[in-house]
């Protein structure tokens, strides 16, 4: 009754609850992060990783938040605010179709994001798009109705030249990285 996609604004409380084995710490190790890096968070919810990844970037690093619900948006910013984060840019926009040149993004990240998003290979495509042909690209999934398995996940990445380069944790509870496929390859770098 609770679980709709994308989560209602009335049920952020929810989005603020840390997940088992997603954890920051995770993340991070997915990400690798460097000072001065510009980043992207795909549907930030209330901000649980935004709030922790901006700080790692340093004040010459971006870190840019894109939901479809300005309430998020708005509720992250003052978040980032109230801790004196000045590094992280929100834009409203639908996932198919984000306000970014190519090629822009070190790194980019959904954390149980993909599964609430219709179609996840055009978001995969605009992800592929906007992060550097070096970059990193992270999916974090918690089984829900939503989470999209790694089967799939790796079905999906295939289609658009995507293959998962690491993962870490059980299926119930999963980060894995994704890479673009080597041209005539069968993946790996």
């Amino acid at each position: 009754m609770l679980d709709s996609a994308p989560y209602p604004y009335a049920q952020r409380w929810l989005l603020s609850l840390p997940l088992p084995l997603l954890s920051q710490g995770r993340l991070d190790s997915m990400l690798e992060l460097r000072h001065g890096e510009r980043v992207l968070e795909v549907g930030p919810g209330t901000g649980l990783q935004a709030l922790q990844t901006a700080p790692q970037l340093g004040p010459d690093g971006r870190l840019d938040i894109v939901d479809i619900q300005q309430e998020m948006l708005d509720h992250v910013m003052s978040r980032a605010v109230q801790r004196g984060l000045t590094n992280i840019v929100p834009a409203q926009a639908d996932a198919h179709h984000m306000p970014f040149e190519n090629s822009v993004f070190d790194a980019a990240y959904l954390v149980t994001a993909l599964g609430e998003i219709p179609q996840p290979e055009v978001t995969l495509t605009e992800l592929k798009r906007v992060v550097k042909p070096t970059g990193r690209i992270v999916v974090g999934e918690f089984f829900d109705r939503h989470q999209v398995r790694r089967a799939t996940l790796a079905r999906h990445a295939n289609a658009v030249g995507l293959h998962v380069n690491r993962l870490i944790g059980p299926p119930f509870s999963y980060y894995a990285q994704l890479a673009p496929c080597r041209p005539g390859g069968s993946g790996g770098r």
